[in-house]
């Protein structure tokens, strides 16, 4: 037994370059897509490599997390692969298929009682999400709309990638990845009070979400609340303080 090698939820948190950034690293995008290729032709060590250059510099996109974590497990390294799947969960502990992976690599372990653990919580997570679909299909059709949006935002098409995402996030709403791709297509659309409102929804759900903090102080900048962007900076400093954006990105407010 393997962990999953095709599928995979969105779980990739989008970068920030600077308090005004509204767009994804083009070189980011392309390092992204080398390693996608090279996965899929089962080349892992080609694709991890490309995977830990994206996360030495944004170790918070748990999709990425989780395929580097995947590489590993192909490659013979089970518990350098946990590590991978933990961070993947600590970015986004929704995220059933990093669940699932851990799961199969502890029980390839023998770590029975852990294993089940793991698929427990990914089965309760199918319940919970299920709604209006089954989870398998949930999670495909919030992925196919999550995809669609990243093709139209790549072509400048921030309306169709909006209503793309908006989709993902009614069969989904407990991805906060795409709560997050939502508020970037509406700040590219200058809608950044619907914005806000999501940024503040996905840190309600997990304060530890440092992307979406550091971009919630640049939305409010933006909308003429430099004390309310230094409040979210400086938690941002607290939980990361050896962070030099952060403290740019403080000291811009001087």
């Amino acid at each position: 037994m393997s962990p999953r090698k095709k599928k995979s939820e969105p779980g990739y948190e989008r970068p920030t370059s600077g308090p005004g950034s509204q767009a994804l690293n083009p070189s980011i995008r392309q390092t992204i897509a080398f390693g996608n290729a090279a996965w899929e032709q089962d080349d892992f060590a080609a694709a991890l490599q490309h995977f830990r250059a994206i996360l030495q510099d944004h170790p918070s996109f748990a999709d990425v997390r989780n395929r580097a974590g995947l590489c590993l497990a192909m490659m013979g390294d089970p518990e350098a692969a946990l590590e991978e799947f933990d961070e993947a969960l600590k970015v986004n502990d929704c995220y059933s298929e990093a669940l699932l992976n851990r799961a199969i690599v502890l029980n390839d372990l023998g770590r029975h009682d852990e294993a089940a653990e793991c698929f427990h919580r990914a089965s309760a997570l199918d319940l919970r999400d299920s709604r209006a679909f089954p989870s398998h299909m949930g999670n495909q059709l919030a992925n196919a709309h999550a995809r669609t949006g990243d093709l139209y935002m790549a072509a400048g098409r921030a309306e169709e990638a909006a209503t793309e995402y908006a989709a993902a996030v009614e069969v989904r709403p407990g991805f906060l990845d795409l709560q997050f791709k939502l508020a970037e297509a509406y700040i590219d659309l200058e809608m950044l009070g619907e914005a806000r409102g999501h940024l503040e929804k996905i840190l309600a759900s997990n304060a530890e979400f440092a992307g979406a903090r550091v971009r919630l102080g640049a939305l409010l900048l933006r909308m003429d609340d430099p004390e309310g962007a230094r409040r979210e900076w400086e938690r941002c400093a607290e939980q990361n303080p050896d962070d030099r954006r952060i403290r740019a990105y403080l000291a811009s407010l001087d």
